[in-house]
C-alpha cells in the first residue's frame, strides 16, 4: 500500500468537455481571422455615382415583328417605310445606331430578311437578335 494515494480508485462517470470546447473556440476565432483576411483584397478608391437616376434617354431601338407580321419601331407601329424614314432620321442623329430586331418564332422568315436588309440599306451595322434562352 506503499503506492496508493489517497486510497481512492473511482470510476469516474462523466468526461471533462472543457478543454475541447477551449480547442473549439481556438480554432473558431482562427478560422474567422483567416476568412476576414483573405476577403478584404486589394484596396482602391472606387469612382462615385450620382443618387440621380440618368435623364439621357435610350438610345436603342427596338423593331418588333409580332405573329401576324405587323411591325412595330419601339411601341409604335409602323409600316416598311415608315420603319425606313424613322430608322433614316434616328440614323443622321446617331451614326451609331444601335438597333434590336424581336421577332415571333411562328413568323415567315423573308419578314425578318425584309427589316435586316431595311437595315443593310441604311448602313445600320450595330445590329441584335433577341430570343429566348433554352432552359434546361
Amino acid at each position: 500500500m506503499a503506492g496508493a494515494v489517497g486510497g481512492e480508485k473511482d470510476v469516474y462517470d462523466e468526461i471533462n468537455i472543457t478543454p475541447m470546447l477551449d480547442l473549439a473556440y481556438v480554432l473558431l476565432v482562427i478560422f474567422i481571422i483567416m476568412t476576414t483576411a483573405t476577403v478584404q483584397g486589394i484596396k482602391v478608391n472606387l469612382p462615385k455615382a450620382s443618387a440621380q437616376p440618368s435623364l439621357a434617354e435610350n438610345k436603342t431601338k427596338a423593331i418588333t415583328i409580332t405573329a401576324d407580321g405587323t411591325l412595330y419601331l419601339d411601341t409604335f407601329p409602323v409600316s416598311m417605310a415608315e420603319l425606313e424614314s424613322n430608322l433614316r432620321q434616328y440614323r443622321a442623329a446617331n451614326p451609331n445606331l444601335p438597333v434590336i430586331i424581336k421577332a415571333d418564332s411562328t413568323i415567315q422568315y423573308q419578314r425578318v430578311v425584309d427589316v435586316l436588309d431595311l437595315l443593310g440599306r441604311l448602313d445600320i451595322t450595330r445590329l441584335g437578335l433577341v430570343t429566348q434562352k433554352i432552359v434546361k
